[in-house]
């Protein structure tokens, strides 16, 4: 009898088979069960493991669910996203990054603010050493100097992309990061917020840079870069100091850099004292001289568009603002609002060129050509930075051309 009643529930199962479509459509549905499994299963014990409450994980997901508006997902079962078009501000003109409106919006409120918060910039200078120009242009940045709404969980969104985003391993990582944060008492499950991207506050750390570089500095014994504006600001500052920021140094100046001097001299490891820099030539293009205390001081050669765009030597401080955002163009923008909230200086007077609006891969195989010639150029990742830039004026000036440092559409044919 025991074989009959298997052989039946074994023919039953078969003939529901046969009816059964080859494969299952993707079901949201089976997705959050998922995730409710990983949860407890996987999270929960690795949250133990890393020294988290069982207090303050059951807080931090309550009520928690997937986020599917977010960019970037990959969720089990469902097809791969697609590959974006490779496009970005350093491929076409830059010149729209530098929306001047914007910037002179953000400029007359730092300056307000500014007067508002001086004795607190005065404070967070003398602790850290880093202009109040600067924190208060990161702040405008990054949030409007906190006018931008963050209304996103941050454990939702941490937990959204640790489950099934396109990069699970660092937002995991983050993730773990902000039950720390919870776990510490510097800000309750319900009041901690972040971007669509994890970021948290208004000054937009990742909760691993939370952990290192928020400071109390209200004194109200937490760590708030949500409503607190001192803390915030001295969170910026710190961060900047601890990345290196080197006290009484400008960022950088525009320049103008002399036809006859190449412009494939840039890039941090071919610093040069602003004495050598001055000896070529290059002056500020405001007229002004370069500090007299700054003569004896390191500074680099920027050109971030090559010869098509404002040309600049720059400090190392320079190369920590893009600690905050690893973008020329970012710290830039940084650089010339804090001049805008301290003096009451106008745009880069260099004009912005029209500089190929070129493809990522357009400028990955120019990368890997001059990679086959010997030329250095950081890696063939479709990313014209420093290396790549002088890379190409070395190669220009080698085949007879006029050294203009910057990939242009011209060149696809003639670098093979």
């Amino acid at each position: 009898m025991k074989t009959i009643a298997r052989l039946s529930i074994l023919t039953a199962a078969l003939v529901a088979a046969v009816h059964l479509p080859a494969l299952a459509a993707p079901s949201k549905t089976a997705v959050e069960a998922q995730f409710e499994n990983w949860v407890q299963t996987e999270l929960r014990p690795e949250a133990e493991k890393n020294g988290i409450s069982a207090k303050t994980f059951q807080s931090a997901f309550a009520g928690i669910e997937l986020n599917w508006d977010l960019p970037d997902l990959a969720p089990p079962g469902f097809p791969p996203p697609k590959a974006q078009k490779q496009t970005q501000a350093e491929f076409s003109s830059p010149a729209p990054y530098f929306n001047e409106e914007r910037l002179k919006r953000l400029a007359a409120t730092g300056r307000g603010l500014a007067s508002q918060y001086g004795s607190t910039l005065k404070r967070i200078e003398k602790a850290y050493g880093v202009p109040g120009s600067i924190v208060l242009a990161i702040w405008g940045r990054e949030t409007g100097f906190g006018a931008a709404k963050i209304p996103n969980s941050a454990i939702e969104v941490l937990a959204t992309k640790a489950f099934m985003s396109t990069r699970k391993d660092m937002f995991r990582t983050e993730l773990i990061a902000a039950l720390h944060i919870l776990d510490g008492g510097d800000v309750a499950p319900a009041d901690f917020k972040s971007s669509w991207a994890g970021a948290l506050g208004q000054p937009q750390f990742m909760p691993s840079s939370y952990l290192k570089y928020a400071v109390d500095f209200d004194g109200d014994g937490h760590r708030n870069i949500w409503t607190s504006v001192p803390d915030t600001l001295a969170s910026i500052a710190n961060y900047l100091v601890k990345k290196g920021w080197q006290r009484n140094r400008d960022w950088g100046f525009e320049v103008t850099i002399p036809a006859q001097v190449s412009c494939a001299q840039e890039g941090p490891d071919l610093a040069k004292p602003l004495s050598h820099w001055a000896s070529l030539g290059i002056d500020r293009i405001s007229g002004k001289g370069f500090p007299s205390a700054e003569m004896k001081a390191e500074g680099m050669m920027l050109v971030p568009a090559g010869r098509d765009g404002p040309e600049f030597i720059v400090t190392p401080n320079f190369y920590i603002i893009k600690e905050y955002n690893n973008s020329d163009l970012y710290a830039l923008y940084i650089g010339n609002l804090a001049d805008r909230i301290a003096d009451g200086s106008g745009a880069f007077q260099g004009a912005w060129g029209d500089v190929g609006k070129m493809l990522r891969s357009d400028v990955a195989a120019m990368q890997k050509a001059l990679e086959k010639k010997g030329y250095d150029v950081g890696g063939s990742d479709g990313l014209p930075g420093y290396k790549t830039r002088r890379s190409i004026g070395q190669w220009q000036a080698k085949s007879g051309m006029t050294p203009t440092c910057y990939p242009e559409a011209s060149m696809i044919g003639k670098l093979k």
